[in-house]
């Protein structure tokens, strides 16, 4: 029997898409896959992604939903994603286990055949307690950077060195040194948003990031999407309490690889389709992109959670158009705080701005993110510093511009800009004179040519660990070794 293995995302884009990326990489490695979403995030991807389309079609790749518990229109935002979280561990949990059982309970001439490995995203240990309990090996995929994990993991000695909590209206640059390993370099405003905003240890945010943290440890193994020359020093630290680490990023580029190995060469050009999207892709820029001189472009995107309000738009606009540079700009249709509300983006925008954009920029909804960055044209990403554009970006050789806005992002910050040297970051500022100024710096500047320089060889390292031999390249064997055990019941 071939070993089958359920793959079940945290419903959010980012999340999705790696773990989509995992699901196909394993499928493509003889094992068969189900790839278990909420229903709201399964429509999407129906009417959005061109991966969902074309896998769903493969002999031994099934697509499943389940209830997140929450109405069809209410929006799934940063600003909400607590009410996402409890809803999934409260109102899902049942479903998830009702949905295995009916699994191992049918017969496997039904055509699905019996799962025997899960591979879970770690920020729901409810799903692993399932597992667990109907005997099920399963292993967590964490698609957070492995340094604001390893923030994450150290909470109890900063407590204990009394370097955590700080008060509010603290100096937030501040150094903080009982995260090991980043004693040289770690402020107060690099710990993640939620340990910035906690006042007291018995926060219930404190208590929740922890409790999920800590229940990695309980698996299997544990998963993390990077490169061993990228976080060796992070890894070296979080393999004391997760032994079984399995380091296979980056994805995106390993997928290419296999897909480039074993399919057509018309299959292995559908680059577009090995994204989760749940927006519509607007590939009108990649022909815009194409008449742009080389490197001469800011790509800026925040991703698919960010929430910013009208009046951080109009700064980060004008900053962008002052900045002199040539732009392309994805403002998703609900990137403005109130679009619930019927109010979204501005009706009205200055003539300065409207012109500024006309003559060197470009908007769209969503784009290509993967064929965008991998583009000669683009010369640096300004984003919101979340994992999978940071390590796209990272592997693509175009150095950053970091915004951090929310959960472990200003952790990653810090590292592009002072441990990697791949770009430089925003911290919490953002005004118009702010970005045009940092815009030009990352373009143009002195430090322009020695980011590029960084973020080229960083894509080298990253190009050598997933070639066969490679880190991230015997580290996915040694994960498909295991996984077939499982078939094996050696789970």
């Amino acid at each position: 029997m071939v070993a089958h293995v359920l793959v079940f995302p945290f419903p959010a884009q980012g999340h999705l898409n790696s773990m989509l990326k995992l699901a196909e990489l394993l499928y493509l490695s003889g094992f068969h896959i189900t790839f278990l979403t909420t229903e709201y995030d399964h429509h999407r991807l129906c009417l959005h992604s061109p991966a969902h389309s074309r896998l769903s079609r493969l002999p031994g790749f099934w697509f499943r939903s389940i209830s997140d518990g929450l109405p069809d229109q209410q929006p799934r935002s940063a600003s909400r994603l607590i009410e996402l979280y409890n809803s999934l561990t409260h109102n899902s949990s049942s479903l998830f286990r009702d949905f295995l059982n009916s699994n191992l309970s049918q017969s496997q001439d039904a055509g699905w055949s019996r799962i025997t490995c899960l591979v879970v995203d770690g920020v729901m240990p409810f799903a692993m307690d399932a597992a667990t309990d109907l005997g099920i090996p399963t292993i967590t995929f964490r698609t957070s950077s492995p340094c604001s994990i390893w923030t994450y993991f150290c909470l109890p000695k900063l407590v204990e060195a009394g370097e955590y909590p700080f008060p509010e209206g603290a100096d937030l640059d501040e150094r903080v040194y009982a995260v090991s390993g980043m004693e040289s370099f770690l402020r107060r405003r690099d710990l993640p948003s939620c340990f910035r905003e906690a006042r007291d240890v018995s926060d219930p945010r404190l208590d929740v990031v922890y409790m999920v943290t800590v229940s990695t440890t309980r698996a299997k193994g544990f998963i993390l999407n990077t490169f061993e020359a990228m976080d060796s020093t992070v890894l070296s630290h979080i393999r004391t309490v997760c032994p079984t680490t399995y380091v296979i990023g980056p994805l995106h580029c390993m997928l290419q690889n296999m897909r480039s190995r074993m399919l057509s060469n018309t299959q292995s050009g559908e680059t577009s389709s090995n994204s989760a999207n749940l927006w519509q892709e607007d590939r009108s820029c990649l022909p815009w992109l194409d008449k742009q001189p080389k490197g001469s472009v800011l790509y800026v995107s925040f991703g698919s959670f960010t929430v910013i309000t009208n009046e951080d738009l109009m700064e980060f606009w004008h900053g962008l158009v002052n900045s002199g540079q040539r732009f392309l700009w994805v403002i998703r249709p609900d990137l403005v705080n109130g679009v619930e509300d019927g109010e979204g983006q501005p009706t009205s925008v200055p003539p300065e701005l409207e012109a500024g954009t006309s003559e060197r920029g470009y908007l769209v909804a969503w784009a290509p993110q993967e064929e965008v960055l991998a583009h000669p044209s683009i010369g640096c990403f300004l984003t919101h510093s979340g994992w999978n554009s940071s390590l796209e970006s990272a592997v693509s050789g175009v150095p950053m511009i970091c915004w951090p806005f929310f959960a472990d992002q200003h952790t990653t910050s810090r590292f592009v800009s002072e441990v990697w040297k791949i770009g430089l970051d925003m911290k919490d500022k953002h005004g118009r004179e702010i970005v045009e100024t940092i815009v030009r710096d990352a373009m143009e500047g002195e430090s322009a040519q020695e980011l590029r320089r960084s973020a080229a060889a960083m894509a080298e390292k990253a190009r050598e660990s997933i070639a066969e031999g490679g880190s991230s390249y015997l580290d996915f064997q040694t994960l498909v070794r295991y996984i077939k055990s499982t078939d094996q019941g050696d789970g």
